[in-house]
């Protein structure tokens, strides 16, 4: 079976609606909450990386419903993988730095439990409606959690300033919260993300079983990049701007909203069963978890040469996963 030109061409407008979704989804939550006084870090690892996990969650949802499991699961593993392999990684290259704020390394922990939690509950491959409950619940105390250090951290000290957002990479904001455009931007974002992840599921599904590849390789590799394309935007640019700590933030944040959020929604709204294959790719998400978790919570430099091991990781693990080795 050959592989239609319109699959391709609807492919890749899925993942241009998707970029440009979610960056007016990013930028608009990013301007509320900027100039509601929350400061630089705390919007890279909530509103930003939740913002531009919005694709992981569209399509993993639009999957779920479909009857999807692999696509759905496949692409929370594969974009956390492509998060700290090739996002991360590109980071480092850029720009080489050390994790010193307290809240990232905090963060950085709560990475690493919340790989743990979802290799546990995915170790018998299904994923039942109880443990998506669980794994939400465990989200929403995440987010309780960090907003009462961000609260804590902004009562010390007084405020973040238009300045200091902007010197973080983040444009600096009005005083008021300009709520029409800003809403404005936030609901086309959302509708171009919805629609753009439920025409992401339907082509490459497509374009899997044409080339002859299963469903869960084409949601680790295809479907998993394409909606971490947001991701990866954000940190370069982020990184460019000498805000690397945004950027670590972006990723660290959208890898706990994948598993927890995005994986714990889709199974409450149908239970999930997946391939074989995906005990092996556990292990390749905990390993690279592991090694970027030790990096910034022990304040490591990540320097351009560990960037470039990242990246050949994250290569070879959708090389592992394309040739279906190795399978369950």
């Amino acid at each position: 079976m050959s592989v239609s030109v319109e699959t391709v061409v609807v492919l890749s407008v899925a993942v241009l609606g998707l970029w440009i979704g979610a960056r007016w989804l990013v930028d608009a939550a990013s301007d509320i909450a900027s100039a509601a006084g929350i400061s630089p870090l705390v919007i890279g690892l909530t509103v930003v990386a939740f913002g531009t996990s919005a694709p992981e969650f569209a399509v993993s949802i639009v999957a779920a419903l479909e009857g999807s499991g692999d696509v759905s699961v496949g692409n929370v593993v594969g974009s956390n993988v492509f998060n700290l392999g090739v996002v991360l990684g590109a980071v480092a290259l850029l720009a080489p730095f050390r994790a010193t704020e307290t809240m990232l390394r905090r963060d950085a922990v709560a990475m690493a439990v919340a790989t743990a939690v979802a290799t546990g509950v995915l170790a018998n491959r299904v994923v039942s409606r109880p443990e998506g409950l669980v794994l939400v619940s465990l989200l929403a105390g995440y987010l309780i959690a960090l907003g009462v250090v961000a609260r804590r951290e902004a009562d010390d000290t007084g405020g973040v300033s238009p300045e200091s957002a902007e010197k973080n990479g983040l444009e600096a904001t009005e005083s008021t919260i300009r709520l029409g455009p800003d809403a404005g931007r936030l609901l086309v974002g959302l509708a171009l993300v919805v629609g753009g992840g439920h025409l992401l599921v339907d082509s490459a599904t497509t374009l899997g079983l044409a080339v002859g590849v299963s469903e869960w390789a084409i949601g680790v590799t295809v479907v998993a990049a394409g909606t971490s394309v947001p991701e990866l935007v954000t940190s370069i640019v982020a990184a460019r701007r000498n805000a690397v700590a945004i950027a670590a933030g972006n990723v660290i944040g959208s890898n706990v909203f994948n598993l927890l959020g995005v994986l714990g929604v889709a199974a409450t709204i149908r239970p999930l069963t997946v391939d074989p294959a995906v005990p092996a790719s556990l292990v390749w998400l905990g390993a690279i978890t592991a090694v970027t978790t030790v990096v910034l919570v022990t304040g490591r430099r990540l320097t351009r040469p560990e960037g470039a091991v990242l990246l050949t990781v994250a290569a070879g693990y959708w090389l592992a996963s394309a040739v279906g080795w190795p399978s369950g």
